[in-house]
């Protein structure tokens, strides 16, 4: 097996990594040479992201952002929930129920949704109300303080890359056969495994309805292969 150089870049910031010392050397030694920079050696935090290096693989999480999101919408105090979402809860327009404050459970999705990338159990959760955010009811707050009442239990909880991990890629996908009370539509979700590291996770309402489960399943996955040969840079 050839030995490779991984290399990402996010504005000014610079994360790399490779199979081999003399590659990593040798592209740190080039790109000092090329630009003004300064080396953060081992990678430990990043964007949010905390990076536990060990011997027997890579562990990332965010248990300081999912601390300081619960702290910030006064949660700290609140009774601990086993799930992110009630089997029961199916939330709708729900155009009769109390109006809340718009910016706020606005800045609540937008802090969830920084959380997927290390948190992909709350995905289908967090995506569920974050299609109300247009005219947000009392019914949709509660979905949502429900979400961070289950991050209190978890909030260490993250991602787990093993080193010697298998190269076998197996991919799932499910669908909530017309889920949405408003259109019918259904909500299809995939995750892809290496090994047995989680390495993508989607959750996304279908934009036409299929009255076969199996149909509804394979037309998202091919719109989904679709969309990534197109553009191989898409992030999950």
């Amino acid at each position: 097996m050839h030995d490779i150089l991984l290399v990402q870049i996010y504005v000014d910031n610079i994360i790399f990594g490779s199979t081999n010392d003399s590659l990593h050397k040798e592209f740190s030694q080039d790109m000092q040479n090329k630009f003004e920079m300064s080396m953060m050696d081992e990678l430990n935090f990043f964007l949010e992201l905390q990076i536990n290096q060990t011997n027997n693989g890579i562990f990332i999480s965010q248990p300081k952002y999912c601390k300081n999101l619960i702290n910030r919408f006064g949660m700290e105090n609140a009774k601990h929930m086993p799930t992110p979402m009630s089997t029961a809860c199916y939330l709708d327009k729900d155009e009769t129920g109390q109006s809340i404050d718009i910016e706020k459970y606005r800045g609540m999705i937008g802090s969830l949704l920084y959380l997927l990338a290390s948190k992909p159990n709350i995905m289908f959760s967090v995506c569920m109300c974050a299609r109300y955010q247009e005219n947000s009811k009392e019914s949709h707050l509660s979905a949502v303080k429900r979400i961070m009442r289950y991050l209190l239990g978890t909030i260490n909880l993250g991602l787990w890359y093993p080193k010697n991990s298998s190269y076998n890629l197996v991919g799932y996908s499910n669908s909530d056969f017309a889920g949405c009370k408003i259109d019918r539509k259904s909500t299809s979700g995939t995750c892809h495994f290496i090994g047995s590291a989680l390495v993508s996770w989607h959750s996304k309402k279908q934009n036409s309805v299929c009255l076969i489960r199996c149909r509804g399943e394979i037309y998202f996955c091919w719109k989904l292969l679709c969309t990534n040969s197109m553009d191989e840079t898409t992030t999950f």
